[in-house]
């Protein structure tokens, strides 16, 4: 697993390490049982503050993709099985997207605040 941040980005690290892991789980390269690499591993690899990986782990715990578990760490949770089902659909969403021209910002606000389809077209016309 390699966990990837940019520290030119606006987005907060923290932020980046969870989507970087949700994204593997995503793809199927984390599934149900896998540990995630010990957050103190993965602050001296990165050169961060232990807490900033926590807190990445306690975001993906609360939407219910990590298990923390004392002394056996942190472990993909059988809950986000259905996580990693979607992975072909939302390929082929985002493929759908790209061939009508919409960009990726556009459509993750859509896919953030789904909007009607009579009301999308009126905006559209």
């Amino acid at each position: 697993m390699l966990i990837r941040i940019d520290a030119g980005s606006p987005r907060a690290i923290f932020e980046q390490i969870s989507a970087s892991i949700r994204a593997d789980i995503v793809a199927g390269r984390l599934s149900t049982g896998d540990r995630l690499p010990p957050a103190r591993e993965v602050a001296e690899a990165l050169a961060i503050n232990v807490h900033t990986v926590l807190h990445a782990y306690q975001q993906l715990r609360d939407e219910g993709l990590v298990d923390l578990r004392r002394g056996r760490g942190a472990v993909v949770s059988a809950s986000s099985a259905p996580l990693a089902a979607l992975h072909d659909d939302i390929r082929a969403l985002v493929s759908r997207a790209e061939s009508l021209g919409v960009p990726a910002s556009v459509l993750a606000v859509l896919v953030q605040q789904p909007v009607p389809r009579s009301t999308l077209e009126e905006r559209l016309a």
